[in-house]
């Protein structure tokens, strides 16, 4: 099923496109660099395919995963991935003055 929703403008139709609670996959064909580069830094997914198919990720080549509802902003396979497989934690501790000067004393 492809469902269509007639635009006036190329704008439009990536403020359409990105007004979504999901952003799994786009595609955009065009001969315009300008718009392809605009796509490419603007529209709101997860992988994008400029002039080709959007299906059939190619496994170990494209990670995968999408924005928003459609993934955890992680790619599977990707350099990030790994870090959903953490927890972060930030730890903080006052050091004294009293603190500083032991330690520069070895104690």
């Amino acid at each position: 099923m492809l469902a269509l929703i007639k635009v006036e403008s190329y704008e439009e139709g990536l403020a359409v496109a990105n007004n979504t609670e999901f952003g799994l996959t786009g595609a955009i064909y065009t001969a315009d660099r300008a718009r392809l580069d605009h796509a490419a830094a603007e529209f709101h997914v997860g992988n994008l395919y400029l002039n080709r198919k959007c299906t059939g990720a190619m496994v170990g080549a494209h990670p995968f995963g999408g924005f928003n509802m459609s993934g955890t902003d992680s790619k599977a396979g990707g350099p990030d991935y790994l870090l959903l497989f953490t927890q972060a934690k930030s730890v903080a501790e006052k050091i004294s003055n009293i603190d500083r000067a032991a330690d520069s004393k070895g104690i």
